[in-house]
């Protein structure tokens, strides 16, 4: 039984007919994995129920080309955000633009009254705004297993109903294959792109990319326990006198088989998924390096330009230093001396006066600004502000003292 779109009351109903703990439904519209059994009644018959998160699949609507059935399925449906808009949501569907597709979010919520006498599954589909399968599409893939070779020749042999709910657990495997599928190949896409280009979009979708990769690590880990939880749940109906142990034996062992495989197949997605984290972490550094090689080429731009900047200011040096000796005699003669002008009354005398003094003030004017004492000559007991006070006006006699400090110290040692 696949149903869909129940309200309430609906629910009500189908929980009391089969006897259906209120939890089902609850964990169902809650999205919440979980995995019991109950109503165990030994020879006989059981209850076990199974809710999981899987990843699906799928073209995006938003992008698709409208027909009449496709507008109508998807006219209540909310919009799937574009690549440029998405967060760091897990929940989200993941856009693929590679391929024009998205990962989206998928429930597998079953329930299963095991019985030798009548045994009924019930599968639980959320609203259709939530672009999960549909309750027609999985009856089709059920009713198509069971036309297949291999399941029906199980379906025909064993009475064992737990191979139906196996067979619904493999629907929820290939989705996951499908999807780490397209996602893998667009990575490589992702990838051939940073190769070419440091563009920040790209970067940004590979961190959304890996944080929901590492959000599948979980599902499939609710998806292995899920397999183990039915591994470990026979259908107690086997114990039943009308089974001989040799049967009972064959059915349990085909069962553990088909467990084995599921477990196989997880173990191999979990693989692909650590894989492709691995991928990301070797697109991003790549991706980091491609930045610091074009930070350093211009770097080394820059270089070459203070190289040139600073080559043209040597010739300019050079150049001034080249006329440094006609400037001089030119500021010479044109002296108002009166060794050099007769009608002058100041002489060489007054200009090397005024011009000696004037020169030893701004000298030592810079030498207070720029001097800083020897520390390791400061006195303990003087105080240090008044020291470098001093230092700095008295600097040439700091420095002579310095001098000489040094040179007694060198011929003691």
């Amino acid at each position: 039984m696949f149903v869909e779109n129940l309200t309430g009351p609906m629910l009500q109903m189908l929980g009391t007919k089969y006897n259906i703990e209120p939890f089902y439904f609850s964990s169902s519209v809650g999205w919440i994995p979980s995995r019991y059994q109950e109503s165990v009644r030994l020879g006989d018959s059981d209850h076990i129920t199974i809710s999981l998160t899987f990843v699906r699949t799928m073209r995006n609507p938003s992008t698709v080309t409208p027909t009449p059935s496709f507008t109508t399925s998807v006219s209540s449906r909310p919009p799937v955000p574009q690549n440029i808009d998405q967060v760091i949501d897990t929940q989200t569907p993941l856009f693929i633009r590679s391929s024009d597709r998205i990962l989206l979010l998928d429930l597998l919520a079953l329930h299963m009254v095991r019985s030798h006498n009548n045994s009924t599954i019930i599968s639980y589909h959320p609203s259709r705004e939530h672009r999960s399968t549909t309750a027609a599409s999985l009856h089709t893939r059920l009713h198509a297993v069971g036309q297949s070779v291999y399941w029906k020749k199980i379906y025909s042999e064993y009475d064992d109903p737990t191979f139906v709910f196996v067979s619904l657990l493999w629907y929820a495997l290939y989705a996951w294959d499908e999807a780490l599928e397209v996602l893998y190949a667009h990575i490589c896409w992702v990838e051939s792109r940073v190769i070419h280009s440091n563009n920040i979009e790209l970067t940004q979708e590979l961190h959304v990319i890996q944080a929901h990769l590492l959000h599948h690590a979980s599902l499939l880990e609710d998806f292995r326990k899920s397999v183990v939880f039915v591994l470990k749940t026979p259908y107690p109906g086997l114990d039943n006198l009308r089974y001989s142990p040799e049967f009972c034996e064959r059915s349990k062992a085909l069962l553990e088989k088909e467990c084995d495989n599921l477990l196989s197949e997880i173990e191999r997605l979990d693989l692909q998924r650590s894989m492709q984290i691995k991928r990301l972490k070797n697109v991003m550094n790549l991706g980091f390096s491609t930045v610091n090689i074009e930070d350093s080429r211009r770097t080394q731009k820059l270089t070459e330009a203070s190289m040139n900047d600073s080559a043209a200011m040597k010739q300019i040096a050079y150049l001034t230093m080249f006329f440094l000796p006609a400037s001089l005699v030119a500021t010479i003669f044109g002296m108002n001396v009166r060794e050099i002008n007769g009608n002058a009354f100041g002489t060489i005398s007054h200009y090397l006066a005024i011009a000696i003094p004037l020169t030893i003030i701004t000298c030592w004017a810079i030498g207070t600004i720029q001097f800083e004492p020897d520390q390791d000559l400061v006195v303990e007991n003087e105080p240090s502000v008044i020291w470098r006070t001093l230092g700095r006006i008295g600097w040439p006699i700091v420095m002579l003292r310095e001098m000489f400090t040094e040179s007694r110290q060198k011929r003691l040692q």
